[in-house]
């Protein structure tokens, strides 16, 4: 076996050898086949929080872009509209952010996106990797990302063994980032690191043995799986969920959500247990899901005698499939019959 050679001694081969295996290697996403700002952008917000082969599974980002193909149209979308399109993604906060940086793009750069990093965080929602990612992906520019799995290839890369989430860690991961990062063909060698930690350099099972630089690795011999070191999850939080499915003249009750997460969606009615309990509502449906470190039973009852309250509002069944709803509701509905 050839010796380890510190890729920060021999930046110029490191940089070849990854944007090499993505040359040949790198799988044929829809939005790596266009320099379009706008739908890099659109990409990167996507998948911030949610896996590839959901939104490649679902067709979310060549169906956001058929909806909404400027930046111009996204601008001027109603907010019905917006998060009817992101349904399914979660995060919605990423949706307004991605209609707020495209009303900026259009007010104060006449629908031209800027270039420049500096600049590109200046719009809402855009942090130092989602602007980096647009200037390299978009314009070809020599700047560093750092996503979740470029800081696993990094760390694994350097044997670094301290809290990646930590100040230190953060600052390390960016710093040698900075340092790698090629002059020419950036925009193939942060793809290609990115794909590494994909594919290659995974979080439990790691392919040491098929990684292109294996060789300039020093956690390859040093258990790589236990890397990175991240700080202790958050303790998952159980909750339970009752609403109310009240349905009369052909409309079913709904209530607006007023909270951050999921700002401007339509739900059933909330009520405590006991509220269904001494009516004896029978029980029409459940699910579980989770959301972030919550993991929710939702319960449905039926409640044809539920008083209205002031947040809540009478929608017409037909008219359910345009409102913008949270997933597990939209499943819910969508399985009971009216």
């Amino acid at each position: 076996m050839s010796a380890r050679v510190d890729p920060l001694s021999r930046t110029p081969a490191f940089q070849r050898e990854v944007a090499e295996w993505f040359q040949a290697e790198g799988r044929d996403y829809p939005w790596r086949r266009t320099r379009d700002p706008y739908a890099v952008l659109v990409s990167e917000m996507m998948l911030q929080q949610t896996q590839i082969a959901t939104v490649l599974g679902r067709r979310y980002f060549e169906n956001w872009l058929e909806k909404f193909p400027t930046v111009e149209i996204l601008a001027e979308a109603g907010e019905a509209e917006l998060l009817r399109a992101w349904e399914g993604l979660g995060y919605y906060r990423r949706a307004r952010n991605l209609q707020k940086a495209a009303q900026v793009v259009v007010r104060e750069y006449g629908g031209v996106f800027p270039s420049s990093v500096a600049e590109l965080q200046r719009l809402p929602g855009l942090g130092s990797y989602t602007a980096g990612a647009v200037a390299t992906f978009a314009f070809g520019a020599a700047v560093a990302i750092v996503d979740t799995n470029i800081a696993r290839v990094l760390a694994r890369l350097f044997n670094f063994r301290e809290e990646i989430d930590s100040t230190t860690g953060r600052a390390f991961l960016w710093e040698t980032a900075t340092a790698l990062v090629p002059r020419k063909q950036a925009r193939d060698y942060n793809s290609g690191l990115m794909e590494l930690g994909q594919r290659v350099c995974t979080p439990r099972s790691p392919q040491c043995g098929g990684c292109p630089v294996q060789m300039h690795c020093a956690g390859t011999h040093h258990q790589p799986e236990s890397l990175p070191v991240k700080r202790p999850p958050r303790s998952t939080v159980h909750l339970t969920e009752h609403v109310a499915w009240t349905v009369r003249d052909g409309s079913l009750l709904l209530h607006q959500e007023q909270g951050q997460r999921r700002q401007g969606l339509w739900k059933l009615p909330e009520r405590p247990e006991t509220h269904f309990l001494q009516q004896s509502a029978p029980v029409m449906a459940s699910l579980t899901y989770t959301i972030t470190h919550h993991r929710v039973s939702l319960r449905v009852y039926e409640a044809p005698w539920l008083i209205q309250h002031s947040s809540e509002f009478w929608h017409p069944v037909a008219d359910l499939a345009t409102l913008p709803m949270p997933s597990p509701y939209r499943k819910i509905i969508n399985t009971i019959e009216f």
